[in-house]
Formats: structure tokens, sequence, C-alpha cells
């Protein structure tokens, strides 16, 4: 049976309770979360000396929970309260980010201690995002997914473009170990928000033992199985694979290769990530005027057809187009793909889904970055660009040779 995906306007979320706190919890944890992106690397450089090197691996060691439980996570998180888990997450990177500025008072703050710090932060986000894609289908509509998910997508768009200017500003106001106090201050107002949240219905306790593999297994076999998320998870590591590239030299690129000075960097980037709020903003009209089908296609176009833009770039105003289409793709896909996962998959494998998900697309984020990173030198800058492009050229066939294009404004109730 199919049920029409045509969200009816004149019901508006901000007036359900529960997506409004679930909304404040994660804007203002984006809003922190962007503080101590800057905070954390000046931390290690003017407090402890870092080196290049030691600063990127603090980026890097973000991830690695990713790499060791991001699988188990979808499992665990399906079998705890969902609340409970964000809560507990919440409170988890609260505590951590304590550390710091308590560490330095007290003389023993280090490099590894930064990057246990890291990790936590990591290991908290990991299990607060699979948390908060399980519990979104609980709180609000099927019809309304789309709408959810592209007001939750326009907060980290906003947050991306204010949040770096934000910071700078604490951070030259308060200095890198008070504005990470600020930071810890937002995790626990989103906790406080998640506390509002209605309780989540929970599954049925399964009567049978209960096996981790084989719960991941089923897991691994639900999502590439599926005849709507198989090529949606394809598509999407490819084209995280190719960002992660992009994003990880796109300040590199831009100076060493088009010549640009800090300031115009600064808009280029600020109007490329435009495209990101654009994006989020129109998903949901775009989907009901094109099809559901059409739509997604449009946008892997767009993203693809940026990629492509980037490497031809001469100046400022091509290369802020190329991250502006790039965003624009992106933030579209994103809202129609996780709306689409979230509607067609059971309750009691939202979790796993969720997981798979996020261990493959963000898994491969350190190696798309480190392997941009080690090909400049033998290929060159412009190169690495190109070779992103073709991955994101690779990464519209799945969705093309699947039954994603005949979709229109309707989603399957199951797989």
């Amino acid at each position: 049976m199919a049920t029409r995906w045509v969200p009816d306007l004149s019901r508006s979320l901000w007036r359900v309770g529960g997506f409004r706190d679930l909304w404040l919890s994660q804007t203002v944890t984006l809003v922190g979360t962007n503080v101590t992106l800057l905070a954390l690397p000046l931390v290690g450089l003017f407090f402890l000396d870092a080196s290049a090197f030691e600063v990127g691996l603090l980026w890097a060691i973000e991830y690695v929970p990713i790499m060791l439980v991001g699988l188990p996570v979808g499992v665990w998180v399906e079998r705890l309260p969902l609340r409970m888990v964000m809560i507990v997450a919440d409170v988890g990177r609260a505590a951590a980010l304590l550390i710091v500025p308590v560490a330095l008072w007290l003389d023993f703050l280090s490099m590894p201690l930064l990057y246990v710090v890291t990790f936590v932060i990591g290991l908290g986000t990991l299990f607060f995002d699979v948390a908060q894609l399980s519990i979104l289908p609980a709180i609000v509509e099927e019809d309304r997914l789309v709408d959810a998910n592209g007001k939750l997508e326009l907060s980290r768009s906003v947050a991306q473009i204010g949040g770096p200017g934000l910071g700078g500003g604490l951070i030259q106001w308060l200095t890198a170990p008070l504005a990470i106090l600020a930071d810890m201050v937002t995790y626990l107002a989103s906790a406080y928000f998640v506390m509002r949240l209605p309780k989540a219905p929970r599954p049925e306790p399964a009567t049978e033992k209960f096996s981790l593999r084989s719960e991941i297994v089923d897991g691994m076999r639900f999502v590439f199985g599926h005849s709507l998320i198989r090529p949606l998870l394809l598509c999407a590591t490819l084209a995280e694979l190719a960002f992660a590239a992009v994003l990880a030299l796109q300040v590199v690129f831009a100076a060493d290769e088009l010549h640009l000075t800090p300031a115009v960097i600064g808009i280029a980037l600020a109007v490329g990530n435009g495209g990101g709020v654009v994006g989020a903003l129109l998903a949901e009209p775009f989907a009901r005027k094109l099809g559901t089908g059409t739509a997604f296609m449009v946008a892997i176009v767009l993203f693809t057809g940026g990629s492509i833009i980037l490497p031809l770039s001469q100046g400022a105003v091509t290369f802020a187009a190329g991250m502006f289409v790039v965003y624009l793709g992106a933030y579209i896909f994103n809202v129609l793909q996780v709306s689409l996962c979230q509607a067609v998959t059971p309750t009691n494998l939202l979790g796993r889904m969720n997981s798979v998900f996020r261990f493959a697309t963000w898994g491969v984020i350190p190696i798309g970055a480190a392997g941009g990173g080690l090909l400049v030198d033998s290929i060159g800058l412009r190169n690495v660009f190109w070779i992103a492009a073709a991955l994101n050229v690779l990464s519209f066939l799945p969705p093309l040779f699947s039954a994603i294009p005949k979709m229109r404004n309707y989603i399957e109730e199951s797989a």
C-alpha cells in the first residue's frame, strides 16, 4: 500500500511542542559546536604549542568512534529510551568540555587530554544523532517528515554560516577556554529541551536471546536489501567521500590556486554555505512540485554540477558559485533522503538503519580528507577537485538505476 506524501501546510510544525523542543535542542548544540570547532584547535596552538599535524589529528579523532562502534550504536539505541540516550550524550559532552578549562587552570592540560575530550565529544555526537533521527518519526506525522527535516537542516546550515563568526567573537572576547565553557552550556540547554520531549514508543522487547552480531547483520541486511534505501546510501557515501576532500582543501585551493585574500575567502565560503539555507527551505516545495523521484535526481545533478564548477574556477565568483550549488543540491538531497528512509523503515529498525548510514557516510570523511591531502603533492589541488567531481558523477548512478526516479509524491509504507 502507498500513502500520499503531500504535506498539509495549514498545520505548522512550530505548534507541535515536541518538534519545537527537538529543534531548539539541535540548534543550541550546533551553535555551541561551531564555537568548539574553533576553540579546541586554538587551545592546542596557543596554550600547548601544538604542531599542524597535532591540530589536524584533533579533527580526525572526532570520527574515530564511528569506526569503532558506528554499527553497534544502532542496536543499543533501539533497546534504550531515546530521550535518555540524548540526555546522557549531551551531559557527557558538556562534562568532557568542562575538563579543558579546569585542566588549563590546574596546569595539567596536554594534547593527549584534548584527544580524549575530542573522542568523547565524537562518541556523544554519534549516539545523539542516531537517537535524534530515530525519535523524529514518533514526534511528527509521516507526511510532515520532509518539512521537519527541512527545518532541522536549516538550523544546521544557518549555524555553519553564523557559527564561526560567533565563535570567533566569543574566543576574541572570552578567550578560547572560556568560549569552550559557553559550548558546555549549550549542551546542557540541549539536554533540558530533550527532557521536555514526549516519550517515544518503544518496540516490544525481544523474547529471544540477544545477539549483537545478528542484530547488526539484520540491520545491514535491511538497508542493503531495500530497493530505495540501498541506492541512497551508496549515493550519499560516494558524495561524502568527495565532499570530504573538497572541504578539507577548500581554503588551501582558494588561497594557493585562486590567490584570494582571507577576507574574500571568508565571503566566498559564506556565500557557498548560503546554498544550504536555500536548499533546506526549498526541499519540501521542491519535492511537492517535481515529485519525490525527480527532486532526488535534480538534487544530485545540482551538487555534482557544483563540484564540476569548482576545479574550473578562476576567481572568487565562480568558486563561490560552485560551493553554493554544491550545498544547494546536498541539502535538498539530505532532507529528502533522511525523510524517506525514516518513513520506509519499521520502528524497530530505525536505530540500526540510521547507524548504518552514519557508519558509511561519516566513516569515509577522514578517508576522503586524508586521501585528498596526500594526493595534492603528486597531482595538484585542481586535479584533486576533479577526482572529487568524478566521484559525484558516480554517485548519480545508484539512484539512476533504481526505483527512485519513478517515484512521484508518495512513499511506500514498508520495504
